[in-house]
């Protein structure tokens, strides 16, 4: 089954073609987590921001939809926090917005049922490594991989036929040598890969998806860029050979620039410029907009409000984001560039309409024991190891 429904796929065109509707919202619907993540500061960037009720979203969500927001991915902290979420997703299921949902593995039986039966048949669940220790350590948090897992099996028993699961992978030297095994476990279970690099920032300036890297184990040494480069290049050669690896070859090319500390590329036919807010913005925990995850700007424009729509068209928050999108010196947080690249390159579109029209979704149900050995299996296979 196709990634979405005919119907989103014209709104989605028709984002693309004009380049003047958002065809994707990021709602940070809490700053709350349960994790530690290394390459994550949402608890500081975010720790001001008071959490919008039902009522609020609700409105909200009739907004997006009247400027033609196709999806929304609803982000956190962690989502799974709120005990409202399946409310939530129905907002904006009933106002025509596709959702996805993302967890780190703290969803529960009866939550995620809830959540389903609500609308929400996409999610996307962190995994960085099928090594043990690997994973826990990067979400800075014991038996993350056990619950990752059980969550695997749980999204795999209860989503509808045509639901769709997303691995959101992390990119850093600590797990460099792991990402095709993660690769090659999605493709066997039929869920994705998208890679998102790890991103550092200061004290000083805390963005919600930077890491302080106090330890120096987010950033890459000059002495491994090459083996980066090499990485990169073998997960292209995976993607084209059938593996279920989201990003495309510009995507990843830009990747290796961002942490070589080399200009990205991917704005280059936007005069330097990304797209927010006109193909993609970000929504803080408070509902105001944000250009991105990165940065605040300083104005209040609630996407609640009753004036937000008409602010929205005619301009002003476009002059308000403006200034910050312009002196921005580039990021790689996965779904901007990939959807900048969508609108403007024709092979990276090309690339994205064969995923949207490609027949996929769960492979069959599978057990949390049977995930568990599938993926000891397919490390052992990477590591060179044999099993008795």
């Amino acid at each position: 089954m196709a990634f979405f429904s005919r119907e989103l796929q014209k709104k989605l065109a028709r984002s693309l073609v004009t380049k003047s509707r958002p065809l994707y919202v990021q709602y940070y619907i809490t700053a709350r987590c349960n994790h530690y993540c290394e390459q994550c500061n949402i608890v500081y960037a975010q720790a001001d921001a008071p959490e919008m009720n039902i009522r609020q979203i609700r409105a909200m969500a009739e907004n997006l939809a009247e400027i033609g927001v196709c999806i929304v991915l609803l982000i956190g902290g962690e989502p799974f926090v709120r005990r409202d979420l399946p409310e939530i997703i129905k907002a904006f299921v009933d106002n025509g917005i596709h959702v996805r949902m993302q967890t780190n593995g703290l969803a529960s039986r009866a939550a995620m049922r809830a959540c389903i039966e609500a609308g929400g048949h996409d999610i996307s669940i962190s995994l960085d490594s099928l090594d043990t220790s690997t994973q826990d350590t990067i979400n800075g948090m014991p038996h993350s991989f056990e619950r990752t897992l059980k969550a695997v099996a749980m999204v795999s028993e209860l989503f509808p036929q045509g639901g769709q699961g997303f691995f959101g992978t992390v990119l850093m030297p600590r797990n460099l040598e792991h990402l095709a095994a993660v690769i090659e476990f999605a493709t066997r279970i039929g869920w994705w890969v998208s890679l998102v690099p790890c991103h550092v920032t200061t004290p000083d300036q805390p963005r919600g998806f930077r890491s302080f890297d106090d330890d120096g184990v987010c950033a890459f040494p000059r002495d491994k860029l090459p083996r980066l480069r090499q990485v990169l290049d073998e997960l292209k050669v995976l993607r084209r050979g059938g593996k279920h690896l989201y990003d495309c070859d510009e995507y990843l090319d830009d990747i290796y620039r961002f942490l070589a500390e080399e200009p990205t590329r991917w704005r280059r036919r936007n005069h330097g410029v990304c797209d927010s807010p006109n193909l993609y913005f970000a929504i803080e925990p408070n509902g105001n907009i944000q250009p991105c995850c990165d940065y605040k700007i300083g104005r209040d424009f609630p996407v609640y409000a009753p004036e937000f729509v008409g602010s929205y068209r005619s301009g002003e928050i476009h002059e308000a984001i403006l200034p910050f999108t312009a002196n921005c010196p580039g990021c790689m947080y996965g779904s901007y560039p990939e959807i900048t690249l969508t609108a403007r390159f024709l092979r990276p579109m090309f690339h994205r309409m064969s995923l949207f029209n490609r027949g996929c979704g769960l492979a069959r149900p599978y057990s949390e024991a049977e995930l568990r050995d599938l993926a000891a299996g397919i490390m052992a296979e990477f590591r060179g190891e044999r099993r008795s």
